[in-house]
């Protein structure tokens, strides 16, 4: 009675012993209190974190129905969701050795054996040894158990680190969501900025057709030389030079935005090929605090789920360093006759602990101790090397977004001195003050800038979304709300 208490008192203090290794710390990083790019007109700096549904801001229909779409079929984001799934998996395997293993089994034999026996000889009283064979049944059913005490924190530590390989895939699956939607808007704005200057070149290719009769008639006339002639040719061919290649970038991004959504690449085509306006920038973006980045954007989080797995495996490591306790039991019934196996004569049974204690492996622990060592190195490494990209990343994206709004502001104000230019240019014409190649040629300068307009109207769209990308944005719990959906239709088709 004594031993059992004795038992009883120490198999809980035996579970709840200290677990091996370190304990994970977050590491500090270093973090400006504000952004160093200037405030600018369009972005609010301060507390306020950006919204995380950022397509929604542009309020383009289509865009929003791409990124559904793209969310519920998009080929990278399933195999984000599967490696997820995967490690949540793993987890539970780990789990699974904090608990008694129970097996059971049964089995039935018919066992041929030889035997040796005395036999009576012909001559009276003489005996000689005889072999004879003889065959029997074995039934046999039987329970085995077997429990690795915890003691020194070996199978917690599994744990931990499985736990924090769950997050690292969850956070790694965020991450491919904020790629994949900032993928979607870079290439529907760059299809409705390619269609917007598709149809300022078809215009300027009207221009310059008339631009090259008039020079003929001129020509004709003995006004102009053949020299103006060739160079309204020259500029005629190079504004169709363009064509070619914007169609060629219109069907790129239709084609991208197709695979995008998980379909065939033409497969969006009807739906994309009809020019629409670009998507219009919020006058007022909020960027929030450079702090806000280590709780925002999914790959610093999925860095730091990494160190603390790393962490979490020295413990393993240096858990081999200690003996393992395990207990052993089975118990089970046998019989020669199926039937007897009712009866209580054939019961066995067997208890008892086992000790396992590391006595010389050739350096392989302490090898091993070191490179998950060296892991937890590489991993913190990795970690202040993220932190440190997506400051510069945000940093480049706020001084783009920035830059390009200057750079638009100028380009609308050089369209109104071109329009104004050309205003004059007509009134000059039909006042018969000038000639129309004059006409002609303000009309082409107002095209082309009209074209630059469209280019950095383009890139502001982009920079934005770049931006929103940077700051973390794009894993709001509706985007996972679609993946999910998207997972479970999936596992009811299979």
């Amino acid at each position: 009675m004594r031993i059992e208490r004795l038992a009883l008192v120490a198999l809980p203090l035996l579970l709840t012993a200290c677990a091996v290794g370190p304990n994970y710390r977050r590491p500090q990083a270093n973090i400006p209190s504000q952004w160093t790019a200037p405030a600018t007109t369009g972005t609010r700096l301060g507390a306020e974190p950006p919204d995380e549904r950022w397509w929604k801001s542009f309020h383009d229909a289509e865009l929003e129905s791409l990124i559904e779409r793209a969310a519920a079929a998009n080929y990278d984001v399933r195999i984000s969701l599967a490696r997820l799934e995967e490690a949540r998996a793993a987890s539970g395997i780990a789990k699974s050795s904090l608990y008694p293993q129970v097996s059971a089994g049964v089995s039935a034999e018919r066992i041929r054996q030889i035997g040796v026996g005395l036999a009576s000889s012909q001559n009276p009283g003489s005996v000689h040894p005889q072999i004879f064979p003889y065959e029997i049944n074995n039934y046999q059913g039987s329970f085995d158990a077997s429990w690795e005490l915890d003691v020194f924190g070996r199978i917690r530590r599994q744990v931990e680190a499985a736990k924090a390989d769950v997050r690292a895939s969850d956070e790694d699956r965020r991450n491919v969501l904020i790629s994949v939607f900032g993928d979607v808007g870079r290439y529907y704005a760059g299809l409705r900025g390619d269609q917007l200057r598709l149809e300022i070149a078809t215009r300027n290719v009207s221009v310059a057709e008339d631009e090259l009769k008039l020079t003929r008639d001129l020509a004709q006339a003995g006004q102009v030389t053949q020299r103006d002639v060739a160079q309204a040719e020259a500029q005629l061919e190079s504004v169709r030079a363009q064509i070619p290649q914007l169609n060629a970038a219109i069907e790129v991004s239709i084609h991208r935005l197709s695979v995008l959504t998980g379909q065939q690449p033409a497969a969006l085509d009807s739906e994309l090929r009809v020019a629409s306006p670009l998507p219009v920038v919020p006058p007022d973006v909020p960027i929030g605090l450079p702090s806000d980045l280590l709780t925002r954007r999914p790959d610093i989080r999925s860095a730091n789920a990494q160190l603390a797995a790393a962490t979490a495996r020295v413990g393993i490591a240096k858990a081999d360093y200690f003996p393992t306790f395990t207990l052993f039991g089975s118990a089970g019934r046998q019989a020669a006759q199926l039937h007897d196996l009712t009866l209580g004569l054939g019961n066995f049974f067997a208890a008892g602990p086992s000790v396992s204690v590391p006595v010389f492996t050739g350096g392989r622990i302490r090898s091993n101790v070191a490179l998950q060592s060296a892991r937890v190195k590489e991993a913190g490494a990795l970690y202040q090397k993220i932190v440190l990209t997506s400051l510069e990343e945000t940093e480049n994206a706020l001084t783009g977004y920035a830059e390009e709004q200057s750079r638009r502001d100028h380009l609308e104000a050089t369209i109104r001195a071109s329009q104004d230019a050309l205003d004059l240019t007509n009134a000059q014409y039909r006042a018969g003050l000038t000639d129309f190649l004059t006409v002609l040629d303000s009309e082409r300068t107002l095209f082309e800038n009209q074209d630059l307009l469209a280019q950095s109207q383009t890139t502001l769209v982009t920079d934005l979304v770049t931006l929103y990308k940077a700051l973390g944005g794009g894993w709001a719990p509706e985007a996972q709300n679609l993946t999910a959906k998207s997972q479970s239709e999936g596992g009811t088709k299979q």
